[in-house]
């Protein structure tokens, strides 16, 4: 919990008329616990989502869960009359956990943006599940917490924001095949490059719809935020600059989760975020995993406590105690809370103009001068600092709101400090920081041609 940058900047001119809803007005009010459980009451009688399960039979296995999450999105694409394009991307895959040529298929729901259609903030979870054996796709595997929680989050999301318009792009995505190898991230990542989207976040839902683990330790006050260090993509020039200068903890993916922490301290009653500064939990891993590989700034959001013996597990009673991933050991107030959570998050971030490239120079010198790239949607700009040993950006900005691209800070010996720019829009809604040190901008690296014959 750190209570430093205003997301709702004070500007200080007045704001033209939008069309963007009012920032006092809370996107996430409608959030329904009752729909949230009838929709894992549906996925969890599927049987099974294992990946491997069968395609083609309307009542139980995958194919059916995908072919009910594209109808649940057509269903809110008519009640916004028509503002959801719909795609299935597919593809088929063999390899690790795929013994087996395979159809890996999402169901993507996409409400395009008013202004800047190809910004992009993507929500997204999983829709396959999983029983104790990783290749048994055929006893019953639930999947209620993992991920049917983020599945029906996805949806409540889509119900509650497509019911506004936005300059930005938001996509609401189920995935295949996380639990066999994050096939259905992959191809989630690739369709947003093949697109040529300019995606700058992913907030990952995976398993966030308990508040207590199997030691009888609760926590339903905190949720998880995973953020990645160094970056995924970096090449080996970026990397010898960024050893060189320093920003191991300052990849656009940090600068999210320090955003959605932020974010946490200014809703009051619902949730602090724990930031949990690794790309995933110890030995595991998600779907935010493929974006980041391509240097989008993505997160994973997860409970504050799990609970294993009710999370990839046969369903039995063994020497006393229950197993398997079920409904009734869910926490729907806590879901509730969580989905509101991303609502708010993603209402901001369509709402706010992509962080500005950034970089500062203070070489040899007594001052300090950054610069910034103009952002379109952009009507100011904040410049932050933070000394080279401290983990969050201080609370009072060093300027604010200006509209120039460039300042020079005098006095200020940069080798002591990072810096980093964030954008404010029209609705006052700013942007997350963008750190002035290599890699920290949230534009994927270059791939670095090959000269060699």
């Amino acid at each position: 919990m750190r209570k430093l940058i205003p997301l709702v900047a004070l500007l200080a001119t007045p704001l033209a008329a939008q069309s963007t809803p009012p920032i006092s007005d809370d996107p996430a009010a409608g959030v329904s616990q009752e729909r949230l459980r009838a929709d894992i009451d549906t996925l969890v009688g599927f049987g099974t989502r294992h990946t491997l399960s069968e395609q083609n039979n309307p009542e139980r296995g995958i194919g059916a869960a995908v072919d009910w999450g594209l109808a649940e999105f057509g269903r809110i694409s008519e009640d916004c009359n028509g503002c959801l394009e719909i795609v299935a991307p597919e593809r088929i895959e063999e390899g690790r956990r795929l013994p087996r040529p395979t159809r890996i298929r999402n169901a993507v729901a996409i409400q395009r943006g008013t202004e800047r259609p190809n910004e992009i903030v993507i929500v997204q979870g999983h829709i396959d599940s999983r029983a104790s054996d990783a290749m048994d796709w055929e006893s019953d595997a639930p999947g209620a917490n993992d991920d049917g929680s983020g599945t029906v989050l996805v949806l409540e999301a889509a119900r509650a924001l497509t019911q506004r318009r936005y300059p930005v792009t938001i996509v609401f995505a189920l995935l295949s095949g996380e639990e066999q190898g994050l096939y259905g991230g992959r191809l989630l990542a690739d369709y947003a490059e093949k697109q040529g989207w300019q995606v700058k976040a992913v907030l990952n839902n995976d398993v966030v719809g308990n508040s207590c683990g199997s030691d009888g330790y609760c926590d339903p006050d905190h949720v998880r935020v995973f953020s990645e260090g160094p970056r995924a993509d970096l090449t080996d020039a970026i990397r010898a600059a960024q050893r060189r200068e320093g920003g191991e903890n300052d990849s656009p993916s940090r600068n999210l989760s320090r955003w959605l922490d932020n974010l946490a301290d200014e809703t009051e009653g619902g949730l602090d975020v724990r930031q949990i500064w690794r790309v995933d939990r110890m030995g595991r891993g998600g779907d935010q995993i493929p974006f980041m590989e391509k240097g989008f700034p993505a997160i994973r959001i997860a409970v504050a406590v799990e609970d294993y013996e009710h999370q990839h597990q046969d369903l039995r009673v063994e020497d006393g105690v229950t197993y398997g991933d079920t409904a009734d050991e869910m926490d729907f107030a806590y879901l509730a809370k969580v989905t509101q959570f991303n609502i708010r998050a993603l209402d901001k971030l369509a709402r706010s103009p992509a962080p500005p490239a950034s970089s500062a120079q203070a070489a040899v010198q007594t001052f300090t001068d950054i610069s910034w790239s103009e952002v379109p949607g952009a009507i100011g700009y904040t410049v932050w600092q933070r000394r080279t040993d401290e983990p969050y950006w201080r609370e009072e900005p060093v300027i604010e709101n200006i509209v120039a691209t460039n300042a020079r800070l005098e006095g200020i010996r940069g080798d002591d400090w990072i810096f980093g720019v964030s954008a404010t829009g029209e609705s006052g809604v700013m942007s997350p920081v963008s750190s002035a040190v290599p890699a920290g901008q949230f534009e994927p690296i270059p791939v670095e041609e090959d000269d060699s014959e």
